[in-house]
């Protein structure tokens, strides 16, 4: 609206105008006019709500739209030299400049020299400036060069370049919706990693997967290109209220799992290898399912990941979004194990999905306080029902028993960890999709 001559404000809440600005700076618009409302909205009361509407909020937006108009960025006319040396000096004044810059996690860094980088763009048959794609929110350009710089960073082996070409692919579909993680509930990218050059690199797919081999650096990698090709910087554009664990990667263990790996129900071929791009508001807990005299193993797990999935908040983005909703997505982890013991009880990866789905249900008591106290709809049950967005089963008694996932297809199963275990775990999250491309290793 803003380049059709419009003027606009964007109205924000405390901590969020800057994020507003780079965001609209992104999208061509510089100097974008904010309106902040002051305080966290989400805790005040509609009255002082009122009040500060009042009080500050309309003079904001007055104001905006009476100043100067705001002007969209001017292009960019010179031509970066990706080759060019930005800093020299000693390992330790290398990091503390990384670090001022934001170019770092805040760990110590592998010094990206020319040298280094070179040795990655072997493992590739593009040439070293072509344009992947294009990264959001940032919208800066995705290149091999690029790419290899990050995993340098990371401390990534050469041979993972491939798989970082398909990560950073997958983070710029418009299917993974990058431009959404900034979100304040902290939410992380995840990779996973499928086909045989899981095993030929040696990723590792076993106990305690995400700390051993290649993995740490690997999903390493992946939040640094997320941070210096996205452009998201925690407080400024990456605004997770507590922050963010490092991102992590896995392999799926297709030797020991019972079912298809996962990049098949994605549409590969067994024989191909592929990386998911997912995301995650939380890395634990890991509960234990136990065959017992009165109750089989197979549905003690099922009975479980349902209890473990009602835990989860993100899981409420179906009273905010409705029964439709498309952007909600929840990862279960499955030890091998237990995956075998799910097989042997008859459960393919479908008909699991299905059991799940008919087994998370709660209270219609227990879903309205969260829905009335945490999903900030400010909207009753029965308007949510009238316009369609909840099914006509929540209008009924406090005691009844409603089903809250809105579709057995938001489950995305992984057979994965310590073989000698019976654990499980659920990942949650949102704003987000699994995004999986197929990883392509250089012919040479």
């Amino acid at each position: 609206m803003e380049k059709a001559g419009i003027p606009c404000v964007v109205v924000t809440t405390t901590g969020f105008s800057l994020q507003a600005k780079l965001t609209g700076k992104a999208g061509g618009i510089d100097d974008l006019r904010i309106a902040e409302y002051p305080g966290p909205l989400g805790i005040h009361s509609g009255e002082k709500i009122e009040r500060n509407i009042e009080a500050t909020l309309i003079d904001r937006i007055v104001e905006g739209l009476t100043q100067a108009g705001a002007s969209a960025v001017a292009a960019q006319s010179g031509v970066h030299d990706p080759r060019a040396t930005v800093f020299s000096g000693s390992a330790e004044e290398i990091n503390r400049y990384f670090i001022e810059k934001e170019w770092s996690d805040g760990l110590p860094v592998v010094a990206p020299t020319l040298e280094r980088v070179e040795r990655f763009l072997v493992h590739t048959d593009l040439a070293a400036d072509r344009e992947i794609a294009i990264m959001p929110g940032a919208n800066l350009r995705v290149t091999p060069w690029a790419i290899a710089v990050n995993a340098v960073m990371a401390g990534c082996e050469p041979a993972h370049m491939p798989i970082l070409i398909a990560a950073a692919e997958a983070l710029a579909d418009e299917r993974c919706k990058l431009a959404s993680i900034g979100s304040s509930s902290g939410i992380f990218p995840y990779v996973l990693i499928n086909g045989p050059i899981a095993k030929q690199l040696g990723i590792d797919s076993g106990a305690q997967l995400v700390s051993r081999g290649p993995n740490p650096a690997i999903g390493r990698a992946v939040g640094l290109i997320v941070r210096n090709i996205g452009g998201f910087r925690p407080g400024a554009t990456y605004m997770g209220s507590f922050g963010y664990p490092l991102a992590f990667a896995l392999a799926e263990n297709e030797e020991l799992s019972p079912w298809e790996p996962f990049h098949i129900g994605q549409g590969f071929e067994r024989s191909e290898s592929a990386v998911t791009i997912g995301v995650t508001n939380n890395f634990g807990p890991a509960p234990a399912p136990y065959d017992t005299v009165d109750k089989p193993g197979a549905q003690t797990a099922i009975e479980l990941l349902a209890k473990e999935i009602t835990k989860k908040t993100r899981l409420f983005n179906f009273p905010g979004r409705g029964p439709k909703s498309e952007e909600v997505m929840i990862t279960l982890l499955i030890s091998p194990s237990v995956a075998r013991s799910l097989a042997d009880a008859g459960y393919t990866k479908a008909s699991l999905r299905q059991a799940i789905f008919e087994h998370t249900t709660m209270r219609l008591a227990d879903f309205e306080w969260v829905f009335k106290y945490t999903a900030v709809m400010r909207m009753s049950l029965k308007e949510r029902v009238e316009e369609g967005a909840l099914p006509p089963e929540f209008l009924g008694k406090p005691d009844d028993i409603v089903r809250v996932l809105s579709s057995p297809d938001i489950l995305h199963i992984v057979v994965c960890g310590d073989p000698n275990r019976n654990r499980i775990m659920v990942l949650e999250g949102g704003h987000t999709l699994p995004t999986t491309k197929k990883i392509r290793p250089s012919e040479n």
